[in-house]
């Protein structure tokens, strides 16, 4: 018994060695990474073989270097206390540039020097070279295509969702998903006006915004917002807060949808009947608002179906995807989630799962639940989207019942 005692004594001590050195290693982590985020390109594009002239080397470090004090410093002024609009668009685009950058410097610097090596072309100093043009060209391509559509007004996505327990007089019920619009530093007032538009036309009988609205205040953000107040829908307008709703003022944006006519879905549901069948839509705050200190906010499922019978089906609204594990314990049928804009500058999706479920599309979880993951409307931060497009989203809803078309 006293070996075992120890053994698991040794086991546990190691285990929370281990553990200190990840959290002590996390903290270093916002140091860390904009430094390879600039870096390794400067390194791969001026410094790995290529033997430019020396004031090439000299001037293209220097341009480096000040992308890597000023992206910082513009960051915190943007996002920080002073909210700065101009600070926040320099430091967002320099933290797209250098991943975009970052990302294709790694690729290209190892798969296409190897191929070229393979190939036997030219001597070492030229094909650092061909793989520094390349990397510059393909990044100069995908930050202005990625520009165009991170400002374009989304595509629909438009699918049909059987929900099992869906009765045949809700068969066909039309949901509109918008979410994450981020409307922030950059001015998009006019863009908003025809996602409203093209959110209209789908004349749609639920309308539903999962959070994220904005970054910043809504009294600076109202211009933006104004236009969700055109927005229509035959049956209602709801709409759950997101976790940047918390980063400035949730209770202003709470009273400015109020304003402009959406229900809130903060923990409770309403019902939706046709036909002679009801579905229950309930939605909740996200689960950033429960360590937000504000009093009334946070997260909480069994508040959010109180009342509702158990037998109906449950559309439940919920930012962050991850709130998954809580739905399948609720029994939901149908979850709508956004948060994650499915990545949006590939690849930056594979450090998106390390937190989320899911980045995008439907998925089934548990025996019961569905869980559809939207690619946002919107944009956050770096105005680029790269191989993950914006969407709004069309979700028909089927019933195994459906009724016969005489």
């Amino acid at each position: 018994m006293t070996d075992t005692s120890e053994a698991r004594s040794t086991d546990g001590t190691a285990q929370a060695a281990q553990q200190s050195r990840l959290r002590r290693l996390m903290r270093y982590l916002p140091l860390i990474a904009p430094v390879l985020l600039w870096a390794v390109p400067c390194w791969v594009l001026l410094h790995a073989g290529q033997d430019w002239p020396l004031p090439v080397a000299l001037g293209g470090t220097a341009l480096f270097v000040l992308g890597l004090i000023t992206m910082p410093i513009a960051m915190m002024r943007g996002h920080g206390k002073r909210q700065q609009d101009r600070a926040a668009i320099v430091g967002d685009t320099l933290l797209g540039t250098g991943w975009v950058l970052f990302t294709w410097s790694v690729l290209l610097g190892v798969l296409l020097r190897l191929a070229l090596t393979v190939a036997g072309a030219g001597d070492g100093q030229s094909r650092a070279r061909i793989v520094t043009w390349a990397v510059l060209g393909v990044a100069a391509v995908l930050l202005a295509w990625g520009y165009v559509e991170a400002r374009r007004v989304p595509r629909v996505r438009e699918l049909d969702v059987q929900l099992p327990r869906l009765g045949p007089g809700l068969d066909g019920t039309r949901v509109a998903l918008i979410t994450d619009t981020h409307y922030g530093p950059l001015d998009r007032a006019r863009w908003s006006e025809r996602v409203c538009e093209k959110v209209n036309a789908l004349e749609a009988d639920l309308v539903c915004h999962t959070g994220d609205i904005a970054d910043g205040t809504a009294e600076r953000r109202r211009a933006q917002a104004a236009p969700l107040g055109t927005v229509r829908a035959t049956r209602a307008r709801v709409y759950v807060t997101g976790n940047h709703e918390y980063y400035s003022e949730a209770q202003g944006w709470v009273d400015l949808m109020d304003e402009l006519g959406w229900e809130p879905l903060r923990n409770r549901h309403l019902l939706l009947e046709r036909g002679g069948d009801t579905l229950v839509v309930a939605g909740v705050d996200d689960v950033t608002a429960e360590s937000s200190g504000l009093a009334g906010h946070g997260a909480h499922l069994t508040g959010a179906l109180d009342g509702a019978n158990p037998e109906l089906p449950v559309l439940l609204l919920a930012h962050q995807p991850k709130f998954i594990d809580r739905a399948v314990e609720g029994g939901i049928d149908l979850q709508l989630s956004g948060h994650t804009h499915g990545g949006q500058i590939w690849p930056f999706h594979h450090l998106v799962r390390i937190d989320q479920p899911t980045v995008a599309g439907l998925s089934r979880h548990g025996t019961r639940t569905l869980l559809y993951t939207s690619r946002g409307t919107g944009f956050w931060g770096p105005p680029f989207r790269v191989f993950a497009p914006s969407e709004i989203t069309l979700l028909v809803l089927r019933s195994p019942q459906r009724p016969t078309t005489p």
